[in-house]
């Protein structure tokens, strides 16, 4: 194993955070405040709670995996779709270095980043209402699962697209609906058998309510499911990796 290959793109993709810090610090803080404002004050107001829990610690959850989901995908496609677009990526096939070795750099620093976030995310919420996690250990698992999985799939779109139009497709038009319909703002249970079917075709749902669970014992499917769900997407993508980077599909055209 190459550590020093792989520290050297996890520190050139870490180092770029901290270039542009105000879009990826600052700007979550401010939008998940206005989120508890609106969402927790306003309408929180109206509805007082929801499976006992407070609404607005309900949808604290919610909102950290939302931005948990929008920060993996968008920093894993985009670290290697830049060297994709500049060039620099034969730089790095051309580099006696392993399939896993970049995979473990790019996404690594995809992960590290959107878990920062998501812990800031966190911490902010400390301020708007009062946060229990019953089930630490869950907790932390649901969360590093879910940023190496979606970091995964961020990087697998980097590889697929061709441009930036396609870059931002699934973060901007894809992911944003099914986190918003996957109960992260609501339980499911509030709505119509019919659209509760539904729901559980939504495989954000499954995220959401496991990571619910494991801080207020509540969730509107089976936690076991939930974590095999998350397992199993995190399979596929490794999966698709691993040929992607066999017949260097996107990479070597």
């Amino acid at each position: 194993m190459n550590f020093e290959a792989i520290k050297s793109i996890y520190a050139f993709e870490m180092a770029r955070t901290r270039r542009t810090l105000l879009q990826s610090v600052v700007s979550p803080v401010i939008s998940t405040s206005l989120y508890f404002i609106v969402f927790g004050a306003a309408i929180g107001s109206r509805i007082q709670l929801v499976e006992g829990v407070s609404y607005g610690a309900f949808i604290t959850p919610g909102l950290i995996m939302l931005t948990l989901l929008g920060q993996c995908i968008s920093n894993g496609s985009f670290g290697i779709y830049f060297p994709k677009f500049t060039g620099t990526i034969y730089e790095v096939l051309s580099a006696p270095v392993a399939m896993v070795e970049i995979i473990l750099g790019y996404v690594g620093a995809a992960a590290t980043k959107g878990m920062l976030i998501g812990l800031i995310i966190l911490l902010t919420a400390n301020f708007f209402v009062h946060i229990t996690i019953q089930h630490p250990f869950m907790m932390i698992l649901f969360f590093v699962l879910t940023a190496v999985t979606f970091s995964l799939f961020g990087f697998m779109i980097g590889i697929w697209a061709g441009n930036f139009e396609q870059l931002n497709l699934i973060p901007m038009l894809v992911v944003p609906p099914l986190t918003f319909l996957g109960g992260s703002f609501y339980s499911i249970n509030m709505l119509p058998p019919f659209w509760q079917a539904v729901s559980h075709l939504n495989p954000v749902l499954y995220l959401v309510s496991g990571f619910r669970w494991s801080f207020f014992g509540i969730a509107d499917v089976n936690p076991v499911l939930s974590l095999g769900m998350i397992t199993f997407f995190l399979v596929i993508c490794l999966a698709t990796l691993g040929w992607i980077f066999k017949t260097g599909y996107r990479l070597r055209s």
